[in-house]
């Protein structure tokens, strides 16, 4: 099912939750919203499922305009976050509730439920499981059980919400792998809400990222974390190091150190953030002649070919803190620098990205 969201806007009182959101997704798609806390995505899944109205705007559906339709009627399977399974029925029940209470004239025979109920539970792995009870299940395997009974009622749209936030971290992993294999076996358009970059980069086919009620940018999980249209794509997506200055020429000046950039569309003395990821960050040997901004190591995380390297900014505190920075760095590298914490280094970049500074340019 093709999933067209037409100009949305919901508000909460004075709170704008969606601002005017506009998203095609083509069919067959796992697609993540993701996005801070109380960025509006899981108001946005709730639109699309039904379970709450829009001020202005549409859902179409196949092309066919849902938005006033009742959520039975969008053919949708809802999982969330803390499973939602009846305490008191078994597994098999649980999977086998959405069949049981469709209408006499379409409901399948007591045989066919049975049949598809079982099908379900040999796709999540969990048929040995059918006559326990919710409360006698792990974590992930309640959220294995709440997918099978969303996709009994064989929705033509799966709407996650959160699927994975009550679990543990090795739950979570293991999960995510478990939700992308399903997908590929099914291709049901589906829908997931998360605040977990990794877990959006690592199952999506494509994110929405959202920010304040808004859309800041579309893409596959390469474009997302190769390419950020924005400054907060790319504060959001991955470790990145921050580097707050202003335009001199064909650098960034940072209190008394420059750092050279590429960007030939930015006015001279323009207040911008200068981003740069990890492991694009260097550090050489600090000195007169040195360029860079100048650090000083504060520890060196060593777990296996790559270690990480955690610095302190030289400069004056910024808001009543200290900038902190991470370089990535090889175990033949970190053997050549001859790190100790508290020493002054500098750090260069191999590739640097520029937006302006709002915050800073407001401040100043």
């Amino acid at each position: 099912m093709t999933i067209e969201i037409d100009h949305i806007t919901k508000r909460f009182g004075t709170f704008r939750a969606l601002d005017d959101v506009s998203l095609d997704l083509p069919r067959g798609e796992l697609v993540a919203l993701l996005g801070p806390s109380g960025c509006g995505k899981t108001t946005l899944l709730r639109i699309i499922a039904g379970l709450e109205n829009a001020d202005t705007g549409r859902i179409l559906l196949d092309g066919n305009d849902a938005t006033d339709k009742h959520v039975r009627e969008r053919h949708v399977g809802f999982v969330f976050q803390h499973y939602a399974l009846f305490r008191h029925m078994s597994v098999f029940e649980n999977v086998a509730f959405g069949l049981r209470v469709k209408p006499r004239k379409v409901r399948p025979a007591e045989a066919e439920i049975r049949r598809r109920v079982m099908e379900l539970l040999d796709l999540v792995q969990l048929s040995w499981l059918k006559d326990r009870f919710p409360a006698q299940l792990s974590g992930g395997q309640r959220q294995r059980i709440a997918l099978a009974r969303a996709l009994a009622v064989e929705p033509q749209v799966l709407l996650l919400d959160e699927p994975f936030g009550a679990l543990d971290a090795k739950v979570r992993k293991e999960l995510r792998r478990w939700l992308r294999r399903l997908h590929d076996e099914l291709h049901i358009s589906s829908i997931f809400v998360t605040h977990d970059q990794e877990e959006a980069l690592e199952v999506a086919d494509r994110i929405v990222l959202m920010n304040r009620g808004r859309i800041e940018q579309i893409g596959n999980p390469r474009q997302i974390y190769e390419e950020p249209s924005t400054s907060f794509a790319y504060s959001f997506i991955g470790n990145v190091n921050a580097f707050r200055g202003r335009v001199e020429g064909s650098n960034v000046r940072i209190g008394s150190d420059l750092l050279p950039h590429a960007r030939t569309d930015l006015a001279e003395g323009e207040p911008v953030v200068a981003y740069a990821r990890p492991h694009d960050t260097e550090i050489v040997s600090d000195g007169p002649e040195a360029a860079g901004v100048a650090a000083r190591v504060n520890r060196v995380l060593t777990n296996g070919s790559v270690s990480r390297v955690e610095l302190i900014a030289n400069g004056p505190e910024r808001d009543g803190a200290k900038d902190y920075f991470e370089v990535e760095v090889g175990a033949e590298e970190l053997s050549r620098l001859g790190l100790a914490n508290g020493q002054r280094v500098r750090l260069q970049s191999r590739r640097l990205s520029l937006f302006p500074d709002h915050q800073q340019g407001r401040s100043s």
